[in-house]
């Protein structure tokens, strides 16, 4: 039997071996939480208190200066909004109509009845997104006959359509078949192996895409003011045709601040839809 002394001195010995387990210098005064957290929420503030600042700032300037008529119509508030407006708009429905084609095609392209049928598409794509946005935009006003807010929103579905397929093509590919294999000898139909699994698998691939596509749609649909179709090109425009360096800049600072919160708010959505453990 051992003695009482004997016993204390082999617990105190063995305590140092297992302290590292259960306390590390990261948690060490955080209890393991604070660190996350405080790197979430500055992450989260940071944008915003960026682009508010520079709204600010650009408010200010403009108010400083000595605005002539022309540029008094342009940067009217009712004018800019109105621009807004029909800038997100173009912009949403042409997000809307490229995810859930592109999507759609991703997924049957990665079907075995169609795989062979990939390299050709994602080809095609590749050579369409090499063109110019606004000759994409020009050569379907001269193949349709018409121009204004359709002309555009189908340009810029043709424009954004390779990121999404891509991705979603990439993120189901990359899923593990033996997964696959082992649902299917579980009994599940293909079907519900496609939502079931490979679609969950694929969502942080498929976000990344959608989130890259919806950016360069933002960006592209300043160019719907050549098709008459509004939006912010056409403050911009007048700024370039009228040499007003103050329309310009205004219309240029407010559709970035635009792209950047649109971009923003695509991060915290990918990082909500994200499935837990990806």
């Amino acid at each position: 039997m051992r003695s009482p002394e004997q016993t204390r001195e082999k617990s105190t010995t063995a305590l140092p071996e297992s302290a590292p387990e259960l306390l590390t210098p990261s948690d060490a005064g955080s209890g393991g939480k604070g660190p996350g957290l405080a790197w979430k929420l500055a992450r989260y503030l940071t944008m915003p208190l960026i682009l508010g600042l520079t709204c600010l700032g650009l408010y200010l300037w403009v108010s400083g200066l000595e605005l002539d008529s022309i540029e008094g119509r342009s940067l009217n508030a009712a004018l800019i909004i109105q621009s807004l407006v029909r800038h997100l708009e173009i912009t949403a429905v042409a997000t809307l109509i490229v995810v859930a084609l592109a999507v759609t095609a991703g997924v049957l392209l990665t079907r075995p009845a169609l795989r062979w049928l990939t390299p050709y598409v994602s080809a095609v794509g590749s050579t369409g997104q090499a063109v110019p946005a606004i000759g994409v935009l020009v050569l379907i006003v001269l193949l349709l006959g018409e121009s204004g807010f359709r002309v555009a929103v189908f340009g810029l579905v043709l424009y954004a359509f390779l990121p999404i397929l891509r991705n979603t093509v990439v993120g189901i590919d990359q899923v593990d078949r033996s997964i696959v294999e082992s649902a299917r000898g579980m009994g599940m139909t293909k079907t519900a192996v496609l939502f079931r699994i490979e679609l969950p698998l694929a969502v942080p691939i498929m976000l990344a895409g959608i989130r890259t596509a919806l950016i360069i749609v933002v960006g592209t649909a300043t160019l719907a003011t050549f098709i008459n179709a509004g939006g912010m090109g056409d403050i911009i425009n007048t700024g370039i045709k009228t040499s007003r360096e103050s329309i310009l800049i205004t219309a240029s600072v407010l559709t970035a601040v635009l792209a950047l919160s649109i971009d923003y708010l695509a991060g915290i959505a990918e990082d909500v839809l994200r499935p837990k453990g990806l």
